[in-house]
């Protein structure tokens, strides 16, 4: 039976290069302008827009901070605070934690939340607004 094992020729090599050298696309400079202001659309996502025009995402926030003008690139939006109600009681209606620590809720209109709990600095609430942007 070993005798009959298949053999397979390794003598013949594949050319897994494309034929050609591969050129890098050359975008012109008034269609990378219209990628980037695309991006500043309400409620446009880069991701989405680069995908549109077959660009990497990276390649147009690239773009984006070359061409926009910094505050625009740099800047978050504004979004709606709202203060909760506190019952009408004067300890908020909550009983008051003996620790003194405080609870920072963030909720988003899916139904989503999130809670930091303890005394949070504010270079780490920073980071978790950004990271939820």
């Amino acid at each position: 039976m070993a005798d009959q094992a298949e053999q397979v020729s390794t003598s013949g090599l594949v050319d897994t290069k494309q034929a050609g050298a591969t050129k890098r696309r050359q975008y012109s400079e008034a269609l990378k302008r219209q990628m980037a202001a695309e991006t500043q659309a309400p409620g446009a996502s880069v991701s989405i827009v680069a995908r549109r025009h077959d660009v990497n995402s990276n390649q147009l926030f690239r773009w984006r901070r070359q061409l926009l003008p910094k505050a625009v690139v740099e800047g978050g939006a504004m979004v709606p605070v709202e203060i909760a109600p506190d019952g009408g009681r004067p300890d908020g209606g909550r009983p008051r934690r003996a620790d003194g620590e405080g609870v920072i809720e963030i909720a988003f209109g899916c139904g989503a939340r999130v809670r930091l709990r303890g005394e949070v600095s504010p270079e780490t609430l920073r980071q978790v607004i950004e990271l939820l942007r």
